[in-house]
């Protein structure tokens, strides 16, 4: 896969986003996707995406995501970067969620007040990851 040279895409009903190759934090703001608007912002050192104004997803350093999905229940995607990344997702507070992380568990988590869940991920240049995160 690749980065997204137009920083959020629709790709087969999922979004693709980010472009950590930029040296320079670049944003797009508006992008219409299923009735919400979102917005990006991306470069070497964060990932950043927002929908109707409220926090998704970040990443740091910054990464590339493909296919991602999220309903009341469940968020999936592929996520690639050149280093380790710490990846923070806005889900319902005080929920218990089971992370996997390439089809191994890394058990249950419980996200806080503000609803945040936080990962980290082991990424290699030209490696992706997948990461399903369930409610339990």
């Amino acid at each position: 896969m690749a980065v997204v040279n137009e920083l959020i895409k629709e790709e087969n009903g999922a979004l693709s986003f980010g472009n950590f190759e930029l040296a320079a934090k670049t944003k797009l703001d508006g992008f219409d996707f299923q009735g919400d608007k979102y917005k990006i912002k991306t470069f070497k050192e964060i990932t950043k995406l927002e929908r109707n104004g409220s926090f998704v997803y970040e990443s740091v350093p910054g990464t590339v995501v493909h296919d991602f999905k999220s309903d009341d229940t469940s968020v999936e995607f592929k996520v690639e970067g050149t280093e380790d990344s710490q990846i923070t997702l806005e889900l319902e507070a005080g929920q218990d969620y089971v992370v996997v992380i390439d089809g191994n568990s890394t058990g249950s988590v419980k996200t806080n007040l503000g609803g945040k869940l936080n990962l980290s991920v082991e990424l290699n240049p030209g490696q992706i990851s997948e990461i399903k995160i369930e409610k339990l």
